[in-house]
């Protein structure tokens, strides 16, 4: 059997460490809200949270040697506890599967869980991947960081082609892996049609379109590996990235005022508003011609307000550019036309962004919309998940720029309606879990965004802290109380965690060596 398939053996089924002795790995949704020694011994004596290495789901040295090495740099017991829980978490726990495509024997395909839900989202598993991304480099065996990136480039790349307007999917059939039930996506009703048997869910977000993009400039950027591009179905992905993209820049109306027919609608029966698409599935109206492209939800799975969401359409339109680069080297007789269309495209909703989405309010201060409609209406709000207005410079906005910093400056204050405040953690949250409860995401966000060392010191000393001594990163906690939280085991926030760590190390590396207790 060959390494990568057994990768595909998912950990926590059951290891034969020895012909004699039989060990059960543990079922980390239950495993990650135990108490596990040895503890830190910091004054949060936080848990170790790391499955036996028998129970990972794919080992590389490369990482183990990041995990030693970095704890070596980080004095605080708890910051180094949770360093070491949280940047391996996803080798440790989400690689559900490693093989090859069954048409194609050279293709690797890699099918990364996002923890506590035996799915695959566009956007998590290009996140999840990124928290390793110092660390990847060329290598062309089957069982490397390489291997597993051109995997998800690969996979992805199938589930676009198949069905664009989705954002999470089953299992490849090739994996043997059995395909997840969601309850809630059961009876929704999408247009155009899918099936639960090869999608999870198919709420259309740019951003999960824009995470494909993403995970395809990170790793040529990493390797130079340009004939990759040349194989597969990535210049046809890209195609179909387009053709969907430039079908959500129609508003609601022609230019006579006849109603246009979507190109997408969603229905699903809830007893929510965030997950439920007003008039007839469709949305509030959206003006046509703006520039900007239309999202019926946003990185939360939440849906918009108003759907000319503009942190996408500054993730998208940053990594359209980027790849642009990549398509102009391709053999593809089409890829030429395509690399101008694409830049093309980058400038118009960079411009866009610019004649619709900056709001001037007090003075002459001038901030980003999260959301428009074109018409005139916006919506001043942040939410934790990435793409955001405060992760902006992640996405080629110069974070000393006075829009970008005024911006900031409100969004990480009472006058953004989704801050949450209290002694346990301050931090944007979002309407996905409601009010009271901070995400940790957003606190890392502000320190991957910040120069101001003590704003760095808060941020860690609330991270530390805000645990429930489990040593793991939550989806959310409650800002009152430290034992209310969701989500024990959701990989992308544990890795950006360990990303974060990676990157203070790089730029401010003092900081490691302080006291956070």
């Amino acid at each position: 059997m060959n390494p990568s398939t057994l990768t595909g053996l998912f950990l926590f089924l059951a290891a034969t460490a020895s012909a004699q002795v039989n060990y059960t790995c543990p079922n980390p949704a239950v495993y990650f809200t135990e108490y596990h020694g040895p503890f830190s011994a910091g004054r949060f004596n936080l848990s170790y949270q790391r499955p036996p290495a028998h129970c990972r789901t794919f080992n590389l040295s490369d990482v183990e040697d990041t995990v030693t090495r970095v704890k070596g740099q980080i004095s605080d017991p708890d910051l180094s506890r949770l360093f070491e829980n949280a940047f391996p978490n996803t080798l440790d726990t989400a690689i559900r599967w490693h093989g090859f495509a069954a048409n194609n024997s050279e293709e690797e395909l890699t099918f990364v869980i996002t923890g506590d839900i035996n799915a695959m989202w566009l956007r998590d598993s290009s996140n999840q991947l990124q928290s390793y991304l110092s660390l990847l480099k060329a290598d062309t065996s089957s069982h490397s960081l390489a291997s597993l990136y051109r995997g998800v480039i690969n996979l992805q790349s199938r589930y676009i082609n198949t069905s664009p307007h989705c954002n999470s999917y089953q299992p490849p059939a090739e994996s043997g892996v059995e395909p997840a039930v969601n309850s809630f996506a059961a009876t929704d009703v999408v247009t155009p049609n899918v099936t639960n048997t090869t999608v999870f869910e198919c709420k259309y977000e740019l951003d999960s379109l824009a995470a494909f993009l993403e995970v395809s400039y990170n790793y040529y950027n990493a390797t130079e590996d340009l004939d990759f591009f040349n194989r597969y179905q990535w210049v046809d992905t890209v195609q179909t990235i387009l053709n969907t993209v430039v079908n959500l820049t129609a508003g609601t109306y022609g230019p006579d005022g006849r109603v246009l027919d979507q190109p997408y609608t969603w229905n699903r029966t809830a007893n929510s508003a965030t997950e439920s698409v007003s008039n007839l599935f469709r949305g509030n109206p959206v003006l046509g011609g703006t520039g900007l492209i239309r999202s019926y939800f946003r990185p939360s799975d939440d849906s918009c307000t108003y759907q000319l969401f503009i942190p996408a359409n500054m993730m998208f339109s940053h990594f359209l550019g980027l790849c642009a680069d990549i398509m102009q080297g391709l053999k593809s007789p089409s890829a030429s036309g395509l690399a101008s269309t694409m830049r093309s495209l980058e400038s118009g909703i960079r411009a866009a962004i610019d004649a619709h989405a900056l709001l001037h309010v007090s003075g002459n201060t001038t901030i980003y919309a999260y959301e428009v409609d074109g018409y005139g209406s916006f919506n001043i709000m942040d939410d934790a998940n990435i793409p955001s207005l405060l992760s902006a410079p992640f996405f080629g906005y110069d974070v000393d720029d006075p829009t970008y910093q005024a911006t900031r400056q409100l969004l990480l204050s009472s006058s953004n309606s989704y801050y949450m405040r209290g002694p346990v953690l301050n931090a944007i949250g979002g309407p996905h879990v409601s009010f009271g409860y901070a995400w940790p995401m957003a606190s890392i966000v502000r320190i991957l965004t910040s120069s101001d060392d003590d704003e760095i010191r808060g941020e860690l000393r609330q991270l530390v802290s805000s645990t429930d001594g489990l040593g793991m990163i939550h989806e959310s906690v409650n800002s009152w109380n430290v034992s209310d939280w969701t989500r024990p085991w959701f990989s992308w926030a544990n890795g950006l965690f360990g990303q974060m760590i990676l990157d203070l190390e790089d730029r401010k590396p003092y900081l490691l060596s302080e006291s956070y207790q």
